[in-house]
């Protein structure tokens, strides 16, 4: 044996053990590209089955898409049944704010209940009422439009300017 011989022997058996250390890493990335080139095999070898396999992985994937959860539903304002006669305050449920006021209207389902264009509306003084103002409701009556909103005729029992008049508002601002 050659001297060139001799090196080239013991080069080859020192790569061996770092090949063999490489090949378990290796191996996954092998794997699946064998079971790539043998799904690709099948589409020139059995055409049905390769397609048939990508569209029942194709109906799964829907099926996971569009299958529902279990959510719990939206809680929903549960309106307490509204007696013609007996009195209540009027309280915005949409706001925090103690000097908010409750919008009172002449007309049930008036488009204008909440635009303040016009100067009339600003002025007066009855159509703007406080929180917790005392009311007694007259009558109710459902909207043509919204099954879901009810409107409420209340006379005011606060003492002052406004008492005794009758105004409309939304049933959701009496408690």
């Amino acid at each position: 044996m050659s001297l060139d011989e001799n090196t080239n022997e013991t080069a080859n058996q020192a790569e061996e053990p770092n090949q063999a250390a490489a090949s378990p890493a290796a191996a996954p990335t092998a794997a699946a590209g064998n079971a790539l080139t043998g799904f690709l095999a099948l589409k020139e070898s059995n055409p049905k089955v390769f397609y048939g396999a990508i569209g029942g992985a194709a109906v799964v994937l829907l099926a996971l898409m569009f299958s529902g959860g279990s959510d719990p539903k939206l809680p929903v304002h549960q309106q307490k049944p509204l007696v013609p006669g007996q009195s209540y305050v009027l309280k915005s449920p949409n706001t925090y704010d103690p000097n908010a006021t409750v919008r009172l209207v002449s007309v049930p389902g008036s488009l204008a209940a909440y635009d303040d264009t016009e100067e009339n509306d600003r002025d007066g003084s009855c159509k703007h009422m406080p929180m917790n103002t005392p009311v007694k409701l007259t009558q109710v009556q459902n909207d043509p439009t919204d099954k879901n909103l009810v409107w409420a005729e209340v006379e005011i029992a606060a003492s002052g300017e406004c008492q005794g008049r009758r105004a409309w508002t939304s049933s959701i601002n009496l408690q």
